[in-house]
């Protein structure tokens, strides 16, 4: 068989940059906002008991007065602060209802723009603060009711007031700008075209209260987020210095948060892992890895995954931070979610080179890896097959030897049944790099013998009638050259004359007696 059609079958020849997988609407999914996860827009429902109808108190007895929509809007168009206030607030309050608020019927009576307009009553901080609210509240809805507080001029407004002297002011600010930030690429744009990174990062000093700082850090992570298109990284990156500070938080919240926006910052280019490198706070990420949190360790996880999707100078950063160590015990998470992210970290890991596998293979990497690809649910599965298959591309004959002494070519055939196209090439990819290696040491049909004993062959043949011509062919070639009788006889033997590397059948369980 010719070497240029020998080359559609394999992964050697293709660049690291290739073989690194970063994050596709294919493979691992920004993930979406869940309660367990960091929402991408929050409400400010009031902590305090108050009656969701009627909708005003008034006097040291809180006795009711009766709002309707129609009268609120009514208050608001008054010339009478206190009034407008009144009503500023039972509006506020009807939208801060846990259950249902009525965002489309306040928006419909007009109430946007009014509020909008009492952001712009410095005298009157109380006016301020209740508009901002409902405001906040308004955008934590669907996009067309962010949008009608963005067309409502809103966003300049918000930013001045981040730099209220009234923190309530500011923290209510924060929120609502959060909020539009969070409800896509769009918006966060507006957000940051309004230059609100410099303002926000004023708000994080020593002494910022807990609440102001665990909203500012979700608003800054907001910023940072949505991939199509990500936000230009000019206007995001001044935050990098402050996120690499915030990483030694003692609180989870802000961890969380701080992870999340780390994580969508490193979700790029190689030239934007490196400004996250340069701040120097790799180590303190990985060392997040070993958090009990579920809410810090699946961000951080995120963001050091992404890292090494980076170049192999970049993934040896990670590696000097001892990720390897961590990534042993994630392999093995109770979270399934975990072990599938620890996976792909590790299939970027593995497509480097031949010194960061033997890496991999040092830190005990690959007997969790192999449990993973025999027994993990599917996607994890999937996600371990790509670390095997790299690890099979880049590393050494002897390396890949010692991956069959670890008894990979089981789970690895038992993928060629995976109805998942893509997982059966991959797979399949694997397969042709280790016959390819055992060949170079005269051991192809010691290596054949074993596939077909796990019933490797059986699915091979199955695969000739598969429906996408990808996989047929990849299956036909290896058949025609690793499994017939007149496949290529005249492979050179290069075993090494100290028999330490072998394939042999009956040595499968071995770990020993290998030198590297």
């Amino acid at each position: 068989m010719s070497e240029a059609r020998m080359n559609k079958f394999k992964n050697k020849g293709r660049d690291t940059e290739t073989m690194r997988r970063r994050r596709t609407e294919e493979n691992v999914q920004l993930r979406k906002a869940r309660k367990d996860d960091q929402l991408q827009k929050r409400r400010n429902i009031s902590e305090m008991e108050e009656p969701l109808s009627p909708l005003q108190e008034k006097n040291s007895a809180y006795s009711p007065i009766t709002m309707t929509p129609e009268e609120i809007m009514e208050g608001l168009m008054s010339m009478d602060e206190k009034i407008q206030l009144q009503a500023t607030q039972a509006c506020r309050k009807i939208l801060s209802r846990e259950r249902n608020p009525p965002i489309d019927l306040m928006i419909q009576c007009g109430v946007v723009p009014k509020c909008v307009e009492f952001l712009s009553k410095t005298e009157n901080s109380v006016l301020q603060f209740e508009a901002c609210w409902a405001l906040t509240n308004i955008a934590s809805g669907t996009s067309e009711q962010t949008m009608a507080v963005v067309q409502a001029g809103a966003l300049e407004k918000l930013v001045l007031l981040l730099g209220s002297p009234y923190l309530n002011v500011a923290e209510q600010a924060v929120w609502a700008l959060g909020n539009i930030a969070g409800d896509g690429a769009t918006n966060r744009d507006l957000v940051l075209n309004c230059n609100v990174m410099p303002a926000l990062l004023k708000l994080i000093k020593p002494d910022t209260s807990i609440s102001l700082l665990r909203n500012t850090v979700w608003a800054i992570s907001n910023l940072c987020r949505n991939k199509n298109p990500p936000p230009e990284f000019i206007r995001v990156r001044e935050c990098l210095p402050t996120l690499a500070q915030l990483l030694y938080s003692p609180d989870k919240d802000v961890l969380a948060d701080t992870c999340w926006a780390l994580s969508y910052l490193t979700d790029g280019s190689n030239e934007k892992i490196q400004a996250v490198i340069d701040t120097g706070l790799v180590p303190r990420l990985v060392q997040l890895l070993s958090s009990e949190e579920a809410t810090v360790l699946t961000p951080s996880l995120r963001a050091v995954g992404n890292i090494v999707t980076g170049t192999d100078q970049q993934t040896d950063m990670v590696l000097a931070a001892d990720v390897l160590v961590h990534l042993v015990k994630l392999l093995q998470h109770s979270r399934i979610n975990i072990v599938k992210e620890a996976a792909w970290t590790v299939s970027n890991v593995t497509a480097g080179n031949s010194d960061q596998i033997q890496k991999v293979i040092d830190a005990g990497i690959m007997e969790p890896l192999l449990n993973v690809l025999s027994t993990g649910d599917f996607k994890s599965q999937k996600e371990a097959a790509w670390a095997v298959t790299n690890y099979t591309s880049g590393g050494t004959v002897h390396q890949i030897a010692y991956l069959v002494q670890l008894g990979v070519l089981r789970p690895l055939c038992a993928l060629f049944n995976s109805k998942d196209t893509k997982t059966v090439t991959v797979a399949l990819d694997g397969i042709t790099n280790i016959l390819m290696a055992a060949e170079k040491l005269g051991q192809a049909e010691n290596v054949a013998i074993m596939i077909e004993a796990c019933g490797g062959l059986d699915s091979l043949e199955n695969l000739q009638n598969h429906e996408n011509e990808r996989v047929y062919e990849k299956a036909l070639a290896l058949i025609d050259r690793f499994f017939s009788e007149d496949g290529d006889e005249n492979v050179p033997n290069n075993e090494n004359s100290d028999g330490e590397i072998s394939f042999n059948v009956e040595n499968t369980g071995a770990t020993n007696g290998f030198s590297f």
